[in-house]
């Protein structure tokens, strides 16, 4: 499928920019800053997306029970999130959402680097990390949301090099050892093996449990949550496992654990409510190693800790596994084709300074569900061109990316 047939195809069901702008459940409508409201915004609204998918009445896995008494029966759930601050750290992931035109800065990096997107990326000089205001060595998350551009972009292990705290003191690049850009409007998934600001490669962001959406009385997506022990393996929609253990009784990452609809909520409170409704009707997917059963939410001050301990009275038996589908482990990976750069081409290759030219690609996806292209100097990109305006000469790379790999292409601009 040629990107630009599926962006023209795209523009014709959005809505002109007048209407888009600040619509209510639009990725525009979303309210710049930290721990802000979307609004009534859900990522990944696809039809094919697994983090939006009902699931309960999906049929319960075979290995449901064994699965279970793997993580223990008696395991109790537990909020990692809430009000306040635990040993000087606010609870939970926290997250901002920026405008378009916020600057966009290098990302230097790490471990990952093999397996996550360059930069440059709109991480804000005072970006929250995960723990703040003294994240420590714990893993310093990083997740910020474009409402220009509706893109999403995680950082695992992220230090802003101008300050080495949770708090830059200038605007400037931020290293990490793992970045990914997701785009928000389309189902999209992680080359095969890949990781990401997660260990299991999916997004952080669409698990979050958030106040704004439990006070407008519905949550719907599934909820990230943690066990101790994973499989090598991994089921969608995950792309990755952090394990060596080979136990077929082991969850494989991307496991989705639904509350049974034979539990009992009306004792709960009518936010714990919202909460395990949306625990039946989209579960939560196994997202990482980590505390036994504790889902993930954003700090708020509005949370109530003592209100979000009740929810410790659920344990791992009042769960099923719902169905898994394919487990995918080091035997059996999925193979396929790369993306395809047909082209990548400049209108006018040189230029004076102060001049700009365009930018022009077009790359064939190989499968159904199209990937993302990201070009460097300009960040992720849509449609099949761009203005640039270099002031010195530079060469620009375009990585192409789908569920199966990555590719990419160069082209110079010469300026005198």
């Amino acid at each position: 499928m040629k990107k630009t047939v599926w962006l023209t195809a795209l523009s014709a069901l959005l809505p002109g920019p007048a209407l888009f702008a600040q619509a209510p459940g639009t990725c525009a409508g979303m309210t710049p800053g930290q721990l802000t409201s979307l609004n009534g915004f859900v990522p990944f609204q696809g039809t094919s997306s697994l983090w939006n998918t009902d699931i309960s009445t999906a049929l319960v896995d075979p290995d449901s029970a064994n699965i279970i008494n793997f993580i223990g029966t008696s395991t109790t759930l537990h909020p990692d999130f809430g009000e306040g601050t635990y040993d000087g750290s606010y609870m939970g992931i926290p997250y901002q959402i920026v405008a378009g035109t916020q600057p966009k800065v290098n990302i230097v990096l790490g471990a990952y680097a093999s397996e996550s997107d360059p930069g440059p990326m709109p991480i804000p000089a005072k970006a929250l990390i995960e723990g703040y205001p003294h994240p420590g060595d714990g893993d310093r998350h990083v997740l910020v949301l474009d409402k220009g551009g509706c893109w999403l972009y995680e950082l695992y292990n992220a230090v802003a090099e101008s300050a080495g705290s949770a708090i830059a003191a200038s605007a400037g690049s931020w290293k990490a050892n793992s970045a990914a850009v997701w785009d928000m409007t389309l189902n999209e998934m992680r080359p095969y093996e890949w990781t990401s600001a997660d260990a299991a490669g999916l997004p952080i962001f669409p698990g979050l449990l958030r106040y704004d959406e439990v006070a407008a009385g519905a949550i719907n997506h599934a909820v990230r949550f943690t066990v101790p022990v994973t499989r090598e393996a991994f089921v969608a929609p995950a792309s990755h496992w952090a394990s060596s253990n080979t136990s077929l009784d082991a969850p494989p990452m991307g496991t989705r654990l639904r509350l049974k609809s034979s539990f009992n909520i009306s004792g709960f409170s009518a936010d714990n409510q919202v909460i395990l409704t949306a625990l039946k009707k989209y579960g939560m997917i196994l997202a990482d190693n980590g505390s036994a059963i504790f889902i993930t939410g954003a700090p708020d001050s509005r949370w109530s800790n003592d209100d979000l301990s009740n929810l410790k009275n659920l344990t791992a038996a009042d769960f099923d596994v719902v169905q898994m589908g394919t487990v995918y482990n080091p035997s059996n990976l999925p193979t396929g084709p790369a993306p395809t750069i047909s082209s990548f081409t400049a209108t006018s290759k040189t230029i004076a300074k102060g001049e700009s030219t365009t930018l022009n690609w077009s790359v064939d996806w190989n499968v159904s569900n199209p990937g993302y292209n990201i070009i460097s100097s300009v960040g992720a990109v849509r449609g099949s061109s761009v203005v640039v305006a270099p002031s010195a000469t530079t060469t620009y790379t375009l990585y192409s990316t789908n569920e199966y790999g990555r590719v990419t292409a160069k082209v110079t601009i010469t300026v005198h």
